[in-house]
């Protein structure tokens, strides 16, 4: 079976969509998930499986959707492309502060048009560099008050998006090893 990482989006923020993770473990492994573990309540989940990427997640977005009456979006990843995304961060260099790192998860790769005029926001003093389906940022200040937000990728990229900080990345790959 292939280990992957489902990354849910807006769950239990501010009390709103709330999950508890033993409640979400149970919910995967109903779906036939196996080896199911969770980490922090923002919604990660380590796991086995043979289906595709795109049939598990809308398989959990369904189930939530039917269990507790909202929207979660879910994106998955193979544990061997979350150890890539981990191991090729352009931004993380020996002078680099691990709490500056963030990566957002994007739900399919989206169009160079859309790449391009993203690339054309001055979002200085940050960084950001799209990959395929995932944009790698520095923030030099505090995420919470950088203009990149999952909205702003939205926007501008037309694709579904979650982002994480490093540390919890780094994690998701030790775990899904």
């Amino acid at each position: 079976m292939n280990r992957r990482i489902a990354i849910l989006r807006g769950i239990n923020v501010g009390g709103k969509r709330k999950i508890l993770m033993n409640d979400l473990k149970s919910l995967c492994q109903q779906l036939g998930w196996k080896h199911v573990e969770t980490y922090i309540q923002s919604g990660n989940v380590i796991f086995e499986s043979d289906y595709p990427g795109v049939e598990l997640e809308m398989a959990l977005e369904q189930a939530i959707k039917e269990h507790y009456g909202f929207d979660v979006p879910v994106i998955v990843r193979t544990s061997k492309e979350i150890k890539a995304l981990a191991d090729n961060n352009p931004f993380n260099g020996k002078e680099s502060d691990i709490t500056q790192l963030h990566l957002t998860f994007l739900k399919e790769t989206p169009s160079n048009e859309c790449v391009k005029k993203l690339n054309a926001y001055n979002v200085h003093p940050d960084r950001i560099q799209v990959v395929e389906k995932d944009v790698y940022m520095q923030c030099l200040g505090k995420y919470h008050q950088s203009k990149l937000t999952n909205n702003f990728f939205e926007k501008n990229l037309k694709v579904g998006a979650t982002t994480r900080n490093w540390k919890t990345v780094l994690k998701l790959k030790e775990l899904s090893e």
